[in-house]
């Protein structure tokens, strides 16, 4: 036998030793037959059996039945006989009257021991007339008495607290449903009100075990259900949606069992750091991230099933608790529907089935009328029913095809309707392509959300550039899409721009073709599917061009300007790459962002408008930079002499390089400097380009930035951006974009220390120790290949490389560090993070400023990998 009843051991064997290894043995065989595909509802219940005779040994060797008046009760998922491995063992020490102090310090011992086992235990000491008071407080303590089992001792005891906890005043079904309504909107907000984020709660997040727990909790108040069977039993859940609750529930119990069985402490979130090991469990085969993506997609899409199902039967309940004899009258919209309320409600008990492109017909009601809110209990049945009898994808009826469009080109459609469309699965019945990214999930930090969610997040974005209140915070965009003519093309581009990932291949290929189908099928022309397929191929272009280019290249400038080729094309994608940047991660968008888009927007205006054939002036911008900073300067009191004779020394690159105002911020600092030959390094006051703007001016000596990025790494800081400059005279004017360890710009208090330990390093000429770090925990399950690849380009003397690689800490410094070993000279850097990826671009030149050489490149791009390796966890 495997493990032993507790209920046979005898007194000498209840002692900690002995009892952690029953708990260890039990432990391992309920893995084996987990792994043996044992029915997962049988491995549960077992657990909490074994857990109940475990409490009943010990209760019965310390004495306690022989107590009057003494009883102890499973509460919360205990109470409900389930356990997984690392469950909370939930009790309730419950007596008529208050334990006397030498009973209490029994009680305190049968605790001790428990925890001596390592075993998570809740526990309460209360009176029955105790429970009964915080009860009528506490929404949770009343939730956990609901599920109270006697476990043993009196049973009298027991029945006085059931009698409370079950009568009509204590928590009225009315206020009990509308308190955990409230509580479950609460949670679903703290997960963004999505079942979609990559590192999910199994639990807690919308769509996950709490949410079938609340439906039982609700029915078991109002009803008098114990379980999900009963509740089909009162009518309010089918056969067929008890079977699939049921499936669902099993599922996520196999989910949470597996990783319980890969943890040590307690947890319900199913992160990156563990999803491969629950896949292999799980017996989720493939190469690379197949198994993860595989697992996970099942995952997503049993949670959305759960929030389905678990929305349209709290609306049956609030029918049937609540709005009993009180539901608002029907107000007829046309022949098929009618609302109550803010719901939307079909008339015909078929409609769906006998004509399903009705189905559109009732988002498009929703679209013309904001107050609608959501589709009623009984439709969403109807729809659930319809949707998985269709023999076919709704696209393919002609009738669909022109109601979708209908859709696409009304102006309030992205406000609700498209959403709920996604939500309620209408997306994935009309479209196959869109099926298929249903919970695809991407295994990286970079995106928090599944394609699908990310892809519905991107049309929202759309829609608030619409709204003239967040021209602050996009100006380009809201200026441009209310006067782009066919924004139903940027819908589609921005509905299909993700759509071939999770098939091999380059996604944005794939999306490019069948966007352009889709729009033939549609009855678009030529031309506009010709757009939408070539946002979808390009959707990446701006962002990579902005971040990992450098855009004050005229050359940069003109070669995507040849891509773009006109300025609707140019309106079209501003919108889509920045809607794209926004729904990927919240914390991606950042006015450091913001500028770079900006300025490539419109540098590549000027050019499609002044003709790819007539080549940027730069003479031009730097004329109007130094007209507008020199007018600023002698606001200032300086005389047009001081500022010739201070920018005489400055190359015509850094005039084409900085804004007017940070031309005349360091110059006005410049001509203050009483030491003309000393050092002078300056923080912007405000927040600039999503971190502090910092700028060095000093006499320049070989590997500076090797020192700079050494010491900044040194004090836990980070740089976002460098431009790397020097004066005719040999002075360094470089500038940084620093963040804390925190991701937040510099902390105004650091400024005098940080000045002061940059300009000891400078002068020292020492290039401070890089410190190796611990690698942070969520980056330690990625794999990033570090690459070195060397970009060509029309310049004459200079290298541009591409650098990518897992980015742990001091890797930048390590860069820096090699860069000064080869005597290789920087003169600029773009440093870009997406998640787990360093993507950096360097501009670089040999120790004779030229063009590095054939077996230069080698030997820089061999030490590099070696140097970085050294970073990298094991």
């Amino acid at each position: 036998m495997p493990y032993l009843s507790p209920l046979k051991l005898a007194d000498e064997q209840l002692t900690p030793t002995s009892l952690k290894e029953q708990l260890d043995a039990l432990f391992e065989y309920q893995r084996q037959e987990f792994q043996n595909n044992h029915p997962i509802t049988d491995l549960v219940y077992a657990r909490s059996e074994y857990m109940d005779q475990l409490l009943q040994r010990l209760w019965q060797y310390y004495g306690f039945s022989e107590i009057d008046n003494l009883c102890l009760v499973a509460v919360g998922g205990y109470g409900r006989a389930e356990l997984h491995p690392l469950s909370d063992i939930d009790i309730l020490l419950l007596s008529l009257t208050p334990p006397p102090e030498s009973v209490k310090a029994k009680l305190s011992e049968f605790i001790t021991l428990l925890w001596d086992l390592r075993l998570e235990v809740g526990h309460a000491v209360r009176t029955v007339q105790e429970c009964a008071d915080i009860g009528r407080e506490d929404l949770t303590v009343a939730t956990n008495l609901q599920e109270a089992r006697l476990l043993s001792g009196c049973e009298d005891t027991f029945y006085r607290l059931k009698t409370i906890i079950l009568a009509d005043s204590f928590w009225p079904s009315d206020v009990f449903f509308e308190a955990k309504v409230k509580e479950q909107k609460e949670r679903h907000a703290r997960y963004h009100d999505t079942t979609y984020n990559l590192e999910p709660d199994i639990k807690s997040s919308p769509g996950g075990l709490r949410d079938i727990h609340t439906l039982g909790w609700v029915a078991r108040r109002h009803f008098g259900a114990t379980s999900l069977l009963e509740m089909s039993h009162f009518g309010f859940l089918t056969d067929s949606e008890y079977r699939e609750l049921k499936e669902c529930q099993d599922f996520l119990w196999r989910i949470r069992f597996a990783l319980h069985l890969e943890l040590k402490r307690y947890d319900n979130r199913l992160t990156f750091a563990h999803q491969a090991g629950v896949a292999e469990l799980l017996g989720f085969t493939g190469k690379g991230n197949t198994a993860v993506e595989t697992m996970m997609k099942e995952f997503y899409r049993t949670l959305r099933r759960v929030a389905e199902l678990n929305q349209m039967l709290l609306r049956l309940f609030d029918q049937a608790i609540i709005s009993e004899g009180e539901q608002p009258e029907a107000e007829i919209l046309d022949d098929d529907f009618q609302r109550r309320g803010s719901l939307i409600e079909a008339r015909k008990p078929a409609l769906f089935q006998s004509r399903p492109e009705t189905i559109l017909d009732m988002f498009i009601h929703i679209a013309n009328d904001s107050t609608i809110e959501d589709v009623g209990p009984a439709t969403m049945r109807q729809l659930r029913t319809a949707r998985r009898r269709l023999n076919k994808f709704l696209h393919t009826i002609p009738e669909a095809r022109e109601k979708f469009m209908t859709l696409v080109r009304h102006p309030n459609s992205l406000y609700k309707a498209f959403s709920l469309m996604h939500k309620l699965g209408v997306l994935a019945t009309y479209l196959p392509q869109w099926s298929h990214i249903v919970g695809q999930m991407q295994f990286d930090l970079f995106h928090v959300y599944t394609v699908d969610e990310h892809s519905i997040r991107v049309l929202k974005h759309i829609h608030t550039f619409s709204q003239p209140e967040n021209a602050a915070v996009h100006p380009i965009c809201c200026e441009v899409y209310p006067r782009l003519q066919k924004k139903e093309l940027l819908l589609l581009a921005a509905m299909f721009h993700d759509i071939g990932k999770g098939r091999g291949g380059d996604h944005s290929e794939i999306g490019s073709v069948e966007a352009y189908d889709f729009c033939l099928e549609h009855g678009l022309s030529k031309p506009e599917a010709k757009l939408v397929s070539w946002l979808v191929k390009s959707h990446l272009l701006m962002s990579v061009t902005a971040q990992r280019r450098d855009i004050y290249d005229p050359e940069v400038i003109a070669e995507f300007a040849k891509q773009v080729r006109d300025e609707e094309y140019l309106d079209n994608l501003v919108c889509l790459t920045v809607a794209d940047i926004c729904a990927t991660n919240s914390e991606l968008w950042n006015s450091w962002k913001r500028t770079l888009l900006a300025e490539l927007y419109h540098s590549t205006q000027r050019a499609l408008r002044r003709g790819l054939e007539n080549p940027v002036d730069v003479r031009d911008r730097i004329r109007h930079n130094q007209q507008m900073a020199s007018a600023q300067l002698r606001k200032e009191g300086f005389t047009s002499r001081e500022i010739e004779l201070l920018w005489h020394r400055f190359k015509a690159d850094y005039f084409l390089r900085h804004t007017y105002q940070q031309i005349a911020w360091h110059s006005e600092h410049l001509l203050r400097m009483e030491d003309a030959d000393g050092t002078q390094i300056l923080f912007g006051e405000k927040a600039s380009r999503g971190g502090t703007e910092m700028f060095i001016y000093t006499k320049d000596q070989p590997s500076l930035f090797a020192k700079v990025v050494a010491e900044l790494d040194r004090r836990n800081l980070s740089v976002l951006d460098a431009q790397i400059m020097e004066s005719k005279d040999d002075y360094t004017l470089d500038t940084f974009i620093i963040l804390d360890q925190n991701g937040e710009p510099i902390d105004e208090s650091q400024h005098v220390g940080l000045i002061r330990s940059l300009k000891q390093v400078i002068k020292e000429g020492k290039l401070t120790a890089i410190k190796l770090r611990r690698t942070p925990r969520n980056l330690k399950h990625f794999n990033v290949k570090t690459r070195v690849d060397f970009i060509p380009t029309k310049r004459r003397k200079q290298t541009l490389m591409e650098f990518v690689a897992l980015d742990t800490p001091g890797l930048l410094a390590k860069i820096g560090a090699t860069f000064a070993e080869l005597n290789i000279n920087l003169h600029g850097a773009k440093i870009t993070t997406i998640g787990e990826r360093a993507e950096d671009l360097f501009i670089l030149t040999s120790s004779t400023d030229s063009l590095l050489t054939y077996e230069e490149q080698e030997q820089l791009k061999e030490l590099l990998i070696q140097n970085v390796s050294e970073l990298m966890p094991s």
